[in-house]
């Protein structure tokens, strides 16, 4: 997997610029599948991929932007990206071989549990929007391609009662900053967005002059979510403030994150990575906040959703993790 050459949209977090370019060009490629810029995937991933370019000889690392959780595991199934960053619910679609992926089941390992997404469904209140099931007849967006935004944007919408296809005056399909720039200019009423919390997508809308931003309630339906696709998902609450003009607790659904590999990465290569990333955690913490939450208890078996690579088993079993 390492030494692959990258096309698309690459955003290279180089090795110290005291390293000859002969010794870089020599070096060997890492690629990390993230998200959208709007988002938190693409700023962890960039603090990992400086981590890794710094702290391993002969290793350099790169981020690709991407629309996320779906697109990042197919680009790892298809052995274009070696690590990628996910959300449990993609991952477990994957490794099965469902929804976006049936037919074509990805390798994936889990290697670490991150922190929690959380489904944050924006609107504002010049909207008139309250509830789930009063985007009815409104503009929305679910989300880029091949995110599991959209993936949960649609099993939260079927839960609601509507459908995606008939129920909304229109839906795109924007980034999260797309989105915000669509509300702003009175183009779009709400949109979806999963993500750890605060993101600055979000963030600049709540901030924006005139704006009243609104985080609509949608955990009512989280029952019969998981009755139909698992238990991938559980209660959150967004708490006042979190975002600027955000006056109340938001109570919503949410999903762990993971980082995973292809199933035959080598064990060297994993435990590199990941001793790696766990000796900068405080780092990566700096990065965003939500770094704060990689953490020894986060490791459990169940939060991981798919199985672990098996040097990522014995890397944290090593450290006292209780995986079970």
């Amino acid at each position: 997997m390492f030494g692959l050459t990258r096309r698309g949209l690459l955003a290279t977090l180089s090795l110290p610029a005291l390293i000859p370019a002969a010794a870089r060009a020599q070096a060997r490629q890492l690629s990390i599948a993230t998200g959208t810029t709007g988002g938190v995937y693409y700023p962890l991933g960039g603090g990992l991929a400086n981590l890794l370019s710094r702290q391993v000889a002969g290793l350099s690392a790169t981020v690709e932007v991407t629309g996320g959780s779906v697109a990042n595991l197919q680009l790892l199934g298809a052995g274009r990206a070696d690590v990628a960053f996910s959300q449990v619910d993609a991952a477990v679609d994957a490794v099965r071989g469902l929804e976006r992926f049936r037919g074509r089941p990805v390798p994936a390992r889990a290697i670490a549990v991150l922190y929690t997404n959380r489904m944050q469904v924006v609107t504002t209140a010049a909207s008139g929007i309250t509830t789930i099931e009063g985007m009815r007849g409104k503009r929305v967006s679910t989300g880029a391609p091949g995110s599991a935004t959209e993936v949960m944007a649609f099993r939260l919408i079927e839960a609601a009662g509507l459908d995606r296809d008939k129920d909304f005056r229109a839906r795109e399909r924007l980034s999260p900053a797309e989105s915000t720039n669509a509300v702003k200019d009175g183009k779009l009423d709400a949109y979806f967005f999963v993500s750890g919390v605060p993101t600055s997508a979000i963030t600049d809308l709540g901030a924006s002059p005139g704006v009243q931003i609104l985080l609509i309630d949608h955990d009512q339906f989280i029952p019969r979510i998981v009755e139909k696709y698992g238990p991938v998902y559980f209660p959150e609450v967004i708490a006042p403030g979190t975002y600027p003009g955000q006056s109340a607790p938001n109570r919503q659904m949410s999903v762990a994150n993971i980082l995973a590999v292809r199933e035959d990465m080598a064990d060297a290569q994993v435990e590199e990575l990941l001793r790696t990333a766990w000796d900068g955690r405080q780092e990566l913490a700096q990065v965003h906040a939500e770094g704060r939450n990689f953490t020894l208890e986060a490791q459990k078996s169940a939060a991981a959703g798919i199985p672990w690579h098996r040097a990522a088993e014995a890397f944290w079993t090593a450290r006292g993790a209780k995986l079970a």
